[in-house]
């Protein structure tokens, strides 16, 4: 009987706060900086640390060529199981077994020496992966096209930014055919149309037959790549399902966190400084006019905008919005397509945006202030909402549905007589 490539067991991974040895390597600095504390500490009675269990009880397996997407808020102990999977921690408790090569890029510059350049760098990795030279070199101008780093090859990475750090990391990860891929969150740092490429070669990887393991908070990401999906919640899973089955509730209880979080948004003083006119604060509504942060596919938004300042006449507002790669999604204005200009008198605009047949993920709202003369105020990160439960296709059948991309069009089909 053919056996899973992964096998976690009752995993626990425990942490002591508050205690210095509570991890096995300690340097002398620390032993002589405790023994100093104690000295002053010997008349205080000293509490027990609090312990914290970034993982209990985790037990799952995963099989030769399937893609795993692991979600959750932050703390819920998914990059502490990755670094257990990758042998770079241990754990307190149970057991984890792996059948193959391992790459993983968790953290910018896991696994890189900062003194080699940028080429003993993949050869490095590559060693550390059990590839032979030749096969290394076999790859090597793939790795390097990929991360487009030919000028600073011969350059200590120590002096390279985060972004060419992660272009590196990744390419070497994925190039070196490694049968298992784990991937963190950490393509964040890099830029939107490498995190795109990313995506691709994640895909092409996973299509290949290898093992893709990806943490993530992008859930249109973890939709299109992955086939099944493990919930953390407090280091504890929650739910192990179809990946658009554990998305579509985890998106669901989004909705309840997110609309018990800040949806009033004030600017602060430093930001006005200087400004004649300008956006004072914005609060997010639903249709049923209350307070919101979360919204599902088609719902209405309501912006209630508060000015301050005196625009010198007449003005009118803008809005625009990008997803959280920082791509162009939408717009509105209420001035030269529809005539709609307010008097220097209003002090308070209502927008009305919608319906929002924008797909799942984070969305960014950028708000101006447009005079007849000036644009006198942007505001980039005036509000932040969330769609969840997005399922335009929802279908009974047993096929996959479309969800890449950000906008799904209003639309009508009928039969041509």
């Amino acid at each position: 009987m053919e056996k899973p490539i992964i096998s976690v067991k009752n995993l626990g991974k425990r942490y002591l706060l508050g205690m210095g040895g509570g991890e096995r390597y300690r340097a002398l600095r620390d032993v002589m900086a405790n023994t100093v504390k104690n000295l002053f500490k010997r008349d205080i009675k000293n509490e027990n640390p609090r312990e914290i269990w970034a993982l209990k009880d985790v037990t799952f397996d995963i099989w030769a060529g399937e893609k795993v997407g692991i979600i959750g808020r932050n703390g819920a102990g998914k990059s502490t199981l990755l670094k257990i999977l990758s042998e770079i921690t241990e754990p307190t408790e149970g057991e984890a077994y792996i059948h193959g090569r391992v790459a993983s890029l968790l953290e910018v510059g896991t696994g890189f020496h900062p003194e080699l350049t940028g080429k003993e760098n993949i050869f490095m990795n590559g060693a550390i992966l059990g590839m032979r030279r030749a096969e290394i070199k076999k790859k090597f101008d793939e790795i390097v096209a990929f991360a487009e780093i030919e000028r600073f090859l011969d350059t200590p990475v120590k002096r390279y930014s985060s972004g060419m750090y992660v272009r590196l990391a990744f390419s070497v990860a994925a190039h070196l055919e490694p049968e298992i891929l784990m991937v963190d969150e950490v393509l964040a740092v890099g830029d939107i149309a490498f995190q795109k490429k990313c995506l691709g070669k994640m895909s092409e990887v996973a299509k290949g037959g290898r093992t893709v393991i990806f943490v993530s908070h992008n859930m249109g990401a973890i939709r299109s790549l992955c086939q099944t999906a493990i919930r953390l919640d407090k280091g504890q899973i929650t739910q192990k399902g179809t990946a658009d089955e554990v998305v579509r509730n985890y998106e669901g209880q989004q909705v309840r966190i997110l609309d018990e979080s800040s949806y009033i948004i004030e600017r602060s003083p430093d930001e006005v400084k200087g400004k004649s006119f300008y956006v004072n604060r914005v609060e997010m509504l639903n249709e049923k006019g209350e307070h919101a942060m979360a919204f599902r596919y088609n719902d209405k938004m309501t912006l209630i905008v508060d000015l301050a300042g005196e625009p010198g006449g007449y003005f009118f507002p803008e809005f625009h919005i990008y997803n959280e790669l920082g791509q162009f999604v939408a717009c509105g204005t209420a001035g030269p397509y529809h005539g709609k200009y307010f008097s220097s008198k209003v002090r308070k605009v209502r927008i009305e945006i919608g319906p929002l047949t924008i797909t799942s993920g984070q969305y960014i709202i950028l708000l101006s202030l447009v005079t007849r003369s000036d644009r006198t105020d942007t505001w980039e990160n005036a509000a932040v909402f969330t769609i969840v439960e997005c399922q335009p296709f929802a279908t009974t059948w047993d096929i996959p549905t479309f969800r890449e991309g950000v906008c799904v069009l209003q639309q009508s089909f009928s039969e041509v007589e």
